[in-house]
């Protein structure tokens, strides 16, 4: 059987699919007042639980496809594969994974195969193997793709990238997208980090925003179709596309997670638990290149840290005299008996998530020589394609520890709070 041998049926059965005439995004079900804010306080609810709620009413006689992923659940915790696959409302003929795989199972950076799902029986397509963007084949059973990825915040996490790519996809092969919002773990009002130079786009940045950008899923989709050059396919396209955002009830953007009454599923093997998620900016840049280790494989992923050839003496010394606002360093040993310094964030107020990446590169620089000045092509265009910044770059590999880091803090703090202001327009949640 060929791999796309469980769609046919479904195709033969259904309508051949008619022209609809084309629109601009539209954000369902989004009930606010001339300040934007909700008409009255309704529940938290997700996206998908809001798509559940109004009887699936965008997708009834629609062959769905579904982008999902492990932490794609509704607020019971039931995949949205079985949300949609039980629902006699839905035809659910297709599923597509990004890295990671649907479930989760698959390392990071390693390709993922298409097959057939054992679960459900459904064809399974890899954005996250030999094509990460959605062919026209791929595509082409389809009527209507819903994403439903749960994103943390942070420019570099591939899940919006890889919903930026099957955008575009579906843009050019007259297929409707339809995202289920999700809340950022992060909140809506933290903003931080350098900016992405347009010549560093990539699966690791495919959206030039600060590195902690404090916009949903839902906002990002929007922000790309409305944003003249910020889908790779043609401005035909892209104003012709047909996006539709399924909002969340009940989500302010002074919201943290724990403020949903959610349970944190993992998204990927390296971002188990809420505190992985905060970790993730404060440390995966600092870690990059250079000394530093960040806690992947102890108990505390993205917030343990150590560095070969220093005590743990010796490193919070070097960390507290820093003075890096809103953290302190905990001598930690985690279950197997590992010690490192434990970041702890003390005042979220004042906190900027990526900061520390910063000092740790320059301590790398202090204690190694210039890491970054001797690193070569292949390793020195990814550690670009992270942080973003060319200008960062240069600095750094001709100055090393002696960059003026508090002269890029405070103009990635103006740059931040600037796209901040301007990227309102895209907002779908305006309460704080």
């Amino acid at each position: 059987m060929s791999k796309r041998g469980k769609v046919q049926p479904v195709r033969q059965v259904m309508a051949r699919r008619r022209f609809i005439p084309l629109f601009t995004c539209s954000v369902a079900g989004a009930a606010v007042n001339a300040n934007g804010e909700d008409k009255a306080k309704r529940p938290f609810r997700l996206g998908v639980d809001v798509l559940s709620a109004g009887k699936f009413k965008y997708l009834t006689g629609k062959r769905v496809g579904l982008l999902t992923h492990p932490a794609g659940v509704n607020g019971h915790g039931l995949s949205t594969v079985e949300v949609l696959r039980r629902s006699p409302l839905v035809n659910l003929v297709a599923l597509y994974g990004p890295e990671h795989g649907i479930y989760g199972d698959e390392k990071a950076n390693v390709p993922v195969l298409d097959r057939v799902d054992r679960r459900t029986g459904l064809p399974v397509y890899s954005l996250y193997g030999k094509y990460r963007k959605p062919t026209p084949e791929m595509l082409a059973n389809i009527d209507t793709l819903v994403v439903d990825l749960q994103d943390v915040g942070v420019r570099s996490y591939t899940y919006v990238s890889c919903m930026r790519y099957a955008m575009e996809a579906c843009f050019e092969n007259n297929v409707e997208m339809v995202v289920l919002d999700r809340p950022n773990p992060l909140g809506g009002l933290k903003v931080d980090g350098p900016p992405l130079d347009r010549k560093f786009m990539s699966y690791v940045g495919a959206f030039q925003v600060p590195y902690v950008h404090g916009l949903t899923i839902g906002e990002l989709a929007r922000m790309a179709k409305e944003t003249p050059g910020s889908l790779k396919t043609s401005e035909s396209a892209r104003k012709k596309g047909r996006l539709r955002i399924i909002p969340m009830t009940g989500w302010k953007r002074s919201m943290l997670w724990t403020q949903t009454g959610l349970r944190w599923k993992p998204t990927s093997p390296y971002i188990p638990d809420l505190s992985a998620v905060l970790g993730y900016p404060m440390t995966g840049l600092g870690a990059q290149m250079g000394g530093f280790r960040h806690g992947i494989g102890t108990d505390y992923p993205f917030r343990f840290l150590t560095f070969k050839g220093k005590t743990l003496q010796e490193l919070k010394v070097a960390l507290d005299a820093r003075r890096i606002r809103g953290v302190s360093f905990l001598p930690k040993r985690d279950s197997k008996g590992k010690e490192g310094l434990y970041v702890k964030v003390d005042n979220w107020a004042v906190f900027r998530p990526t900061e520390l990446s910063f000092h740790m590169m320059l301590l790398s620089c202090s204690w190694m020589g210039n890491p970054f000045a001797e690193a070569s092509n292949g390793p020195a265009l990814l550690f670009n394609k992270h942080v973003g910044s060319e200008a960062w770059w240069e600095a750094l590999t001709k100055k090393g520890q002696n960059t003026d880091l508090q002269g890029f803090l405070g103009l990635w703090n103006r740059q931040a709070k600037s796209f901040q202001q301007g990227s309102r327009k895209y907002w779908i949640y305006h309460q704080v």
